[in-house]
């Protein structure tokens, strides 16, 4: 696995999302997160085809702290089965070490 990753996942509605992101970034789960919407998603559900509004998390954090930030978000999701996916981030070396940083439980 990469050393850092972006999580994603998606709410309802603007509300859930920021209050998502304010519990994984006060726990130091995620050193950020940033939320965008309302975006359209098409998609398959229950066996139902269906096409519905969300709002995305776009969440920053270190691979050895995935495990945890996953737990939290489906302990703390509004949904029942949410999205919650990563990917490989890579970037400038100062951001990374804020990412190090920021997703240090002992960080102040």
């Amino acid at each position: 696995m990469a050393e850092y990753l972006q999580v994603a996942t998606a709410t309802e509605n603007r509300d859930d999302a920021v209050k998502l992101a304010q519990l994984v970034v006060a726990a130091r789960l995620a050193a950020g997160a940033q939320i965008v919407g309302p975006v359209t998603s098409v998609f398959w559900h229950q066996g139902e085809f269906g096409t519905g509004e969300e709002w995305q998390l776009l969440l920053k954090t270190r691979a050895d702290r995935y495990a945890a930030l996953e737990a939290h978000l489906l302990d703390h999701h509004p949904w029942k089965n949410p999205e919650v996916s990563a990917v490989p981030l890579t970037g400038a070396e100062g951001y990374l070490r804020w990412i190090d940083k920021t997703t240090q439980r002992d960080a102040g």
